[in-house]
């Protein structure tokens, strides 16, 4: 079974953990500098907050299909292309402090979704210090056509 997941860019990281344990009535499965999420089993849902600028509004960063298997992401990547959609593909990429593969398309309002699966835990947020994976800008006003390189993750 697969879970939706909803990255959020927040100005508060400390206050909205707090905030969504009590909404969800779990804990943070993980915790890192900036940097938390949530593995939500009712309702099915992977919950990623990203820290934002302390004078922005929570934003919604990326949207995603969390899956099980490396699999279930290349049939993903076969079914997307094959009904005409642009995809790119990243494998063994670090992002969100977990080596996972994924590959990535754009929604009609260029909303940036990615289907991955965590192959492992990383120490890292990103693979390169200057990747905007996980602590760049929002993808999801951008007006291009294809899908960025490690636009967003997690």
């Amino acid at each position: 079974m697969s879970r939706v997941q909803l990255a959020l860019r927040v100005p508060d990281l400390e206050g909205s953990v707090e905030f969504y344990s009590k909404l969800f009535g779990v804990e943070a499965t993980k915790r890192r500098p900036g940097y938390a999420n949530f593995a939500i089993e009712q309702p099915p849902l992977k919950l990623v907050l990203l820290e934002g600028e302390s004078n922005q509004p929570t934003v919604m960063d990326h949207l995603g299909i969390e899956v099980f298997t490396e699999e279930e992401v290349n049939d993903a990547a076969g079914r997307l292309t094959e009904s005409g959609l642009v995809t790119l593909a990243e494998d063994n990429t670090t992002c969100c402090y977990a080596l996972q593969d994924k590959v990535w398309v754009h929604g009609p309002g260029n909303e940036p979704w990615e289907v991955y699966v965590v192959k492992g835990d990383a120490d890292n947020l990103t693979k390169a210090a200057d990747s905007p994976c996980c602590g760049g800008e929002s993808t999801a006003g951008d007006d291009t056509e294809h899908p960025p390189a490690a636009a967003s993750c997690c």
